[in-house]
């Protein structure tokens, strides 16, 4: 409302318009943590936001370096993001007491596109492997919509070679045998193997699956869950379709290209520029929020705009 907005002076960016939008989600992280109350799923699992399972106990924000169940791995949460705020205030404080349930040191970073492109899921995952640090050895490439309500579910280093943990059997809406989005776990040795991914993929859809044909590529076998009972139940997927529309135009050649692989480009050429890097606290959970602006060459990807 304009009084709200005189509260930012001159132009607004996307990052008061963030803090903004934590502000006004307090209440719905209150209804989120009252509805955690340890008696099971809510009836029909429905509601949008609300884990169907009792949310995992509070856990300690950071381990003790000395502690030795919690392992010697270090994961990086890379979560690609633009507008979607209902549902990261959700996933950060489930996310975080979810995995320190599990001892899983870890970090999550919010990846935010804040320029004028179409969003590039792929670009997103390349700045934040490049802007993890030196500190974590490993990464989660996470759907921002997509909650894991098994506590058997792995998360722990993938040694042996990428893995699926939102995988077909598993997923709630994607179940073709090739499909490697939603959660995957790579080594950092294993993504600069694959020369990560591609950065031609504008707009909704496919980076997924020429991702797949990387892995392939560079020798590498996909690993799934095992002895998961939950099937399509695993995870709670907060997307809203008529709430949320997903950018699925294909203009000109990108109908041809979104089916080709991209041998040249991936972390080798990726174009970007971080505007702020912010760490925030989210119901007590923490997280890094880069704020990201992409570039891109109209003469090489001319579908990377709106017009």
């Amino acid at each position: 409302s304009p009084p709200l907005l005189r509260l930012f002076p001159g132009r607004l960016s996307a990052f008061p318009l963030f803090l903004l939008a934590l502000l006004l989600g307090f209440a719905s992280l209150l209804w989120l943590q009252l509805s955690c109350s340890g008696e099971g799923p809510t009836p029909g699992g429905q509601e949008r936001g609300v884990p169907r399972q009792p949310c995992p106990p509070p856990a300690p924000l950071q381990p003790p370096e000395e502690e030795p169940s919690w392992g010697p791995h270090r994961l990086a949460l890379l979560v690609p993001f633009r507008e979607r705020f209902e549902e990261l205030l959700a996933f950060v404080p489930y996310m975080h007491r979810f995995l320190s349930k599990k001892r899983i040191r870890h970090h999550i970073f919010i990846l935010n596109q804040v320029d004028h492109f179409r969003f590039n899921r792929a670009s997103l995952i390349n700045v934040g492997f490049l802007e993890s640090g030196n500190d974590t050895d490993y990464i989660a490439m996470h759907d921002v919509d997509l909650l894991p309500l098994n506590e058997h579910l792995d998360y722990s280093f993938p040694e042996a070679g990428p893995f699926h943990v939102a995988s077909p059997e598993l997923h709630p809406l994607y179940h073709y045998k090739t499909y490697v989005g939603g959660i995957l776990l790579l080594t950092k040795q294993h993504y600069e193997l694959c020369n990560g991914m591609s950065n031609r993929f504008w707009g909704w859809g496919r980076e997924d699956d020429e991702f797949y044909r990387r892995i392939k590529g560079a020798g590498l076998q996909v690993r799934r869950p095992s002895g998961i009972t939950t099937g399509y139940e695993t995870f709670q997927h907060l997307h809203d379709p008529a709430w949320r529309k997903r950018d699925q135009k294909r203009i000109a050649a990108q109908k041809q290209e979104q089916f080709k692989v991209d041998r040249e480009g991936g972390l080798n050429n990726v174009r970007y520029r971080i505007e702020s890097r912010t760490d925030l606290s989210v119901a007590g959970a923490p997280c890094t929020v880069l704020n990201v602006l992409l570039d891109c060459d109209t003469n090489e990807t001319p579908w990377c705009t709106f017009g």
